[in-house]
This record gives structure tokens, sequence and C-alpha cells, in this order.
């Protein structure tokens, strides 16, 4: 194809090359088809890099679309951010994963209440199967400083992603995390827990008060 185009070029263009004895028709033809041929290769479709790159499994599809209405979400973070009306809220992905809801949201005080929650939480695999499932949630914490030198309240975000959980619940909840997290303004701290030894009280207040806690 090349060739009939750059035959083209030079039957049409009678001046190119110009008359010059120096010049040789034939060489710069060669020329000519040369450089068009390295144009049509740079446009051809690069099929082989469309194979190999993994088309997204439905899992990470799905988790593209989850983030939806976030405005219960954060109307119930602003009621304890401002209000004080709960010490925390749990929240979670609705049945379809399609959207962020509040699980709860309590003014329960109790931690050992709220960490049961977390140990407790369940999600279904692609298959139905109910098992161990990640969740999202906010606590509002309120401690003494060692030193002496009064209280101090500090929202934490906690994302509970047990490591027995299913993998596509866990990949789905890690793909949106970033969308409720941004949404709530605020936030002070942000905790990545995976086993019940990361949610216990002692081990989370050291993080969030960087060990002034008394």
């Amino acid at each position: 194809m090349q060739e009939g185009v750059a035959d083209d070029v030079l039957a049409h263009h009678p001046s190119f090359p110009p008359s010059s004895p120096d010049v040789d028709r034939n060489h710069v033809s060669i020329r000519v088809r040369s450089l068009l041929y390295s144009i049509a290769q740079s446009c051809r479709p690069r099929r082989s890099l469309c194979l190999l790159s993994p088309s997204p499994t439905s899992a990470m599809k799905r988790a593209g679309r989850v983030h939806g209405e976030l405005g219960e979400c954060i109307t119930a973070y602003n009621d304890l951010k401002l209000s004080k009306k709960y010490k925390y809220i749990v929240f979670k992905l609705s049945d379809d994963n399609k959207q962020i809801v509040v699980e709860e949201a309590s003014p329960d005080k109790d931690w050992e209440n709220f960490r049961e929650k977390l140990i407790n939480a369940t999600a279904k695999s692609k298959s139905g199967a109910v098992g161990k499932g990640p969740r999202y949630a906010v606590y509002d914490f309120e401690y003494n400083l060692a030193s002496g030198d009064g209280v101090r309240n500090k929202l934490t975000f906690i994302a509970w992603s047990p490591d027995d959980a299913g993998v596509q619940p866990k990949m789905i909840y890690a793909s949106s995390k970033e969308a409720l997290k941004r949404s709530l303004t605020g936030i002070a701290t942000e905790l990545q827990a995976n086993d019940p030894d990361d949610i216990e009280y002692d081990t989370i207040i050291k993080v969030v008060s960087k060990g002034l806690a008394g």
C-alpha cells in the first residue's frame, strides 16, 4: 500500500525531488516509501498490547460503581462530629454492592460492644456464601493526657478487613474506601485493622494518642 502512495506522491509532484544532477529520483522514491511505511506501522492498532493487559475482574468493575450517594453517611458523620449525637458509626456496602450505607450509628461508649460488631460483621461472596466481612467505621476517641494537660478528642477512621474474609468483599471494600473517607472532613487518624488483636482498646489508643494517653 505504501508503495502506491509513494508513486502518487512522485507522480503528482513532478518537481519533487527537485531537478538536480546530484539527486537520484529512484533513491528518493525508496526513501519516501520507507518513510511512509514507518508512519503506517506507527498507526497500526497495537493488538499485542491489548492482549497483554488483563481485563478487569467483575469485582473491580463493580467497585468503580460502589460509591453511589453518600448523603446518609455524611449526615450521620456530621451528627457525630458536630452534635456529639453518636460515639461511633459503622458503614457497610449495600447488599447489591452498589452503595455505602450506615449500618449502625450509636451513642454507646462501651468499646467492647463496638469491637464485637466489627468482629462479627459478615458479607456475601460471589457464590452467595456468608462469611466474615469488612467494614468501615468512625470512632470518636476521648482520652486524658498522661501529662495532666487535659482531655483530647480524635475522630478516627477504621478500615476493618479481617484476614479470613472473602477475597471479593475485601477487594471491593479496599477499592471504595477513599470515596467515603474523602467525604468525611475532619478525620484525624486512619487505622487499618485485619485481626481482632488490632482493635484491642489499649492497642488502638496508643496509636490514636501517639502514646500520650494517660
